[in-house]
């Protein structure tokens, strides 16, 4: 089995990886202002609406590949004090991760209009990374799932790549991603 590394490099806190797919187009953000968190409570419900961006629950091409969902998954999104979104689709019976951890997961990325980004899918094999050298949604979202579970992102765009962008995500983008949970190293 051929062996894949993510090049990582951490700045202002933010994930700088190489070799990601094809240029993309930019999409307008019709959702900058509905990614602020709400003060007045930290873990309020989102539902995900048919106008808005896609998401796993939205989309076969997004779930190609992934494992099964939880019969009792939520359809609504949890949104943290940050502003990081996100829903559980597969608890996992294992611990939860911690910002020191390194862990190994499948997961795909994706944009606000569907448009795929990334996959560890795709290459047909897991990534491991350590959680405190990814983006700030990734470190925060993962630890709130279970080794074995699935968990959706909805990231904003000041938990991901900012104003800067990265390759073939644009800047001020909203991130999504579906991540399975494999084993925590």
């Amino acid at each position: 089995m051929k062996s894949h590394f993510i090049i990582v490099a951490t700045v202002a806190g933010l994930l700088t990886a190489t070799g990601c797919a094809s240029p993309l187009s930019r999409k307008s953000d019709a959702l900058t202002d509905v990614n602020e968190p709400d003060q007045s409570d930290p873990f309020r419900t989102v539902s995900s609406s048919s106008d808005g961006p896609v998401t796993f629950l939205d989309s076969p091409a997004v779930q190609s590949g992934t494992g099964p969902m939880d019969e009792s998954y939520s359809r609504q999104f949890q949104v943290t004090s940050s502003g990081l979104r996100y829903r559980i689709l597969r608890k996992g019976s294992g611990r939860q991760p911690t910002a020191s951890d390194s862990v190994t997961v499948h997961y795909r990325g994706w944009l606000d209009s569907g448009k795929e980004f990334d996959s560890s899918y795709s290459r047909a094999e897991t990534t491991s990374f350590p959680l405190n050298g990814v983006i700030a949604g990734w470190t925060e979202g993962m630890q709130l799932v279970g080794q074995g579970g699935m968990i959706e992102l909805w990231v904003p765009a000041r938990l991901g790549y900012g104003k800067a962008g990265n390759g073939n995500v644009p800047p001020n983008a909203t991130l999504h991603f579906i991540v399975e949970l494999v084993s925590i190293n």
